[in-house]
């Protein structure tokens, strides 16, 4: 059963030594809960860095050669033949722990700031629907079409008022 499963979300804020514990706590609730809607039944890593625009940027710049901030980027570590855990194709597992790297999610907190005064929201629900936004990319999602997007969206907003949090359509 998914919810028995032990995955692993590894956090990191740039400029601090050691990470804000209730922020940390939130993001990690937020990676598992969204592991557990989609059923995912083999331990996960997730690594999540909250930095600032400028690092994003140069992310994004490198990697998707856009140059400019964004909210948030996802760096799938497995392959999918189709959203959600039953497109995982041949998983790689990490061969000391067994644990399967799902891949990296770096968070921009000054767009996410940005985002939540824009729709009258707090901080920390902006920072969970990104959090859960990203993990759902990590699981083979994308929002390219209208109906991609929507799929997306009404999964992070059954996850979100799981976890407490209204959100708006």
């Amino acid at each position: 059963m998914a919810d028995k499963i032990k995955h692993k979300v590894f956090f990191k804020q740039s400029g601090r030594k050691s990470a804000d514990n209730s922020l940390s706590t939130l993001i990690k609730k937020a990676v598992i809960m969204t592991l557990q809607s989609e059923a995912v039944d083999m331990p996960c890593v997730v690594c999540v860095f909250i930095t600032g625009d400028d690092e994003i940027r140069a992310y994004n710049r490198d990697f998707r050669g856009i140059d400019e901030a964004t909210d948030t980027l996802s760096f799938p570590m497995q392959l999918f033949s189709q959203a959600g855990w039953g497109g995982l194709c041949d998983a790689e597992t990490d061969e000391d722990t067994g644990d399967i790297p799902l891949g990296d999610v770096i968070i921009s907190k000054d767009t996410v700031r940005r985002h939540a005064d824009e729709y009258g929201n707090s901080l920390e629900h902006e920072t969970v629907y990104m959090i859960i936004h990203s993990t759902l990319h990590l699981l083979g999602y994308d929002h390219g079409s209208e109906s991609e997007e929507k799929v997306m969206h009404n999964k992070s907003k059954a996850i979100m008022h799981e976890m407490g949090f209204c959100i708006n359509d």
